[in-house]
């Protein structure tokens, strides 16, 4: 049993996480709490932002955060604290380009950053550090193929009854703007599913 006297409680959901995807040495938690900051983000704060390098990856551990592309003045949500708890502009994030998205946070956030640099460094100090990027990265991806799939198949209220019954901490907590954003809808539209089913 590793002690976990060497780290916060910011970190501890993120090593908590971690270990239960691979073995961590006694160093290990270190290195990893060294390497992610912990940072205290107030509501509506731009994280990143389009046509702009993205700088951090970031690991929710409270709070909101969702990833926003605007077209034609809209803005369409895209991503609401996705399920591994790692959010950021991924293609900017990885491929060094300039994002075609944004991230913001809803909520005020507790948040752990990485820099590149510093997430390409772990792979070098940590025993299995890439296997832990490579089940991050496969569970990003069946999240996103599942998101895609349900948004060509699932009609406007059985996306919106999906995210009630798998998310609802999400209803509680973002807003009803966003929420429509993210299942492809007008406001006006997701108020008369909610009444609806209300009725």
């Amino acid at each position: 049993m590793i002690s976990r006297s060497n780290t916060t409680s910011m970190h501890e959901k993120l090593i908590h996480k971690v270990s239960n995807l691979i073995p961590l040495q006694e160093g290990d938690i270190q290195t990893i709490c060294h390497a992610f900051k912990a940072i205290q983000i107030p509501k509506n704060t731009l994280l990143e932002e389009e046509n702009k390098r993205t700088k951090y990856l970031y690991y929710i551990v409270d709070g909101y955060v969702r990833v926003y592309y605007t077209k034609e003045g809209e803005e369409r949500t895209t991503q609401i604290n996705c399920p591994s708890g790692f959010i950021t502009s991924y293609q900017s994030f990885i491929a060094n380009v300039p994002a075609y998205d944004n991230v913001q946070t809803i909520t005020e956030c507790t948040l752990l950053r990485i820099t590149k640099p510093e997430l390409e460094k772990l792979n070098t100090q940590i025993h299995q550090w890439g296997i832990f990027g490579e089940k991050i990265y496969e569970q990003a991806l069946i999240y996103n193929e599942e998101r895609t799939r349900d948004m060509i198949l699932l009609s406007a209220e059985e996306r919106y009854l999906k995210l009630m019954t798998s998310y609802p901490d999400i209803l509680q907590n973002v807003p009803l703007q966003y929420i429509a954003s993210y299942i492809g809808i007008k406001p006006e539209s997701l108020s008369r599913i909610r009444r609806q089913i209300t009725s």
